[in-house]
């Protein structure tokens, strides 16, 4: 069943040029694979995700992947370091405090890619 199979997320994005400096330089993540038409990122654990060409890139704002980490505050502040923005929130039920929000089960930051997409960095709690 597909239960028992690695998952690969696929992104869109309408620059790839651009979006490879962001997910490359800024964010540090190695190139696995690379053509005109897409570009593959490997992160921790053997995992890795795909951002695609698109003409329209993503129509929609929620998070579209996460990275479940150790230490939240200090991946945001190297973030920050990088040149990257990290997202502040003040809506109903969502408010950031320097870009982390405590959301129950864990602390969560938000950065947006190139492409429009949502990238979450999450730290659950104990």
């Amino acid at each position: 069943m597909l239960g028992a199979h690695p998952i690969y997320p696929v992104l869109l994005a309408t620059d790839l040029a651009v979006t490879r400096e962001f997910y490359h330089d800024r964010l540090g993540l190695e190139i696995l694979n690379e053509n005109e038409d897409a570009l593959t990122f490997g992160c921790g654990a053997g995992t890795q995700f795909s951002v695609t060409k698109s003409t329209v890139g993503t129509a929609d704002s929620q998070t579209q992947v996460s990275w479940d980490v150790s230490d939240i505050r200090a991946e945001v502040a190297e973030l920050r370091s990088r040149g990257v923005k990290v997202e502040d929130y003040d809506l109903p039920g969502l408010k950031t405090e320097n870009g982390i929000a405590d959301i129950g089960f864990a602390w969560a930051a938000w950065i947006i890619d190139p492409g429009k997409n949502a990238l979450g960095i999450l730290q659950l709690k104990d």
